[in-house]
């Protein structure tokens, strides 16, 4: 847990504004209280606070991110667009080796956690990103992928699964990847789950 980085990626396609409970919060505004209980954590053991993106059609990126920042980038964003997961996780990668190759990287490595509702516009194209950053890696725990699926869309579920279960199968130098879906949580919030992640 301790020096290593995290960073955040956010789904924000249209259908993260949408409650899944009558009545209830959105996903965005669940996503949002869970971001502010994980850059607290975080700020405990790493001052500089997380990396977050946001993405839809296209992604934004913000680095240290501290509690204080949080509600700034839920003010600048609002749930619309589709879910390019793979160019959102294709700039986090690069952005981990570039560093990793100019000595940048902490000792233990980065942890991504993806929290995402909907199934990728292009998922070969994910598991592409992935098999392809595996290669780049000399050791399995410098990097680790947590997918976490909010809501309950069948197909999202279906293609994380997919990613967890056979990325061996299809490639991939090491396992990096480990899903968390609505099944999975039980009665754990997403704030619990990211914390999970974290402390895993």
């Amino acid at each position: 847990m301790s020096d290593r980085d995290y960073t955040l990626i956010l789904d924000k396609s249209g259908s993260m504004s949408t409650p899944d409970q009558a009545g209830g919060r959105s996903r965005w505004e669940i996503a949002q209280e869970s971001t502010l209980a994980l850059a607290r954590k975080c700020e405990q053991f790493d001052p500089d606070g997380l990396t977050v993106y946001v993405f839809s059609g296209r992604f934004k990126r913000y680095d240290d991110v501290t509690s204080a920042k949080v509600a700034q980038i839920f003010l600048e964003n609002d749930p619309a667009g589709t879910t390019n997961l793979a160019g959102v996780l294709q700039n986090a990668l690069d952005n981990y080796f570039q560093r990793k190759s100019s000595g940048q990287t902490k000792a233990n490595g980065e942890t991504i956690l993806v929290v995402t509702d909907g199934e990728p516009d292009d998922r070969k194209a994910v598991f592409e990103v992935i098999i392809n950053a595996t290669r780049q890696m000399d050791r399995d725990e410098e990097l680790a992928i947590s997918m976490i699926q909010v809501g309950s869309d069948a197909q999202a579920t279906k293609f994380l699964k997919a990613l967890d279960d056979q990325l061996e199968s299809v490639g991939a130098k090491f396992d990096i990847c480990d899903t968390i879906t609505l099944d999975d949580m039980e009665d754990m919030s997403l704030a619990d789950i990211l914390m999970n992640a974290i402390t895993d």
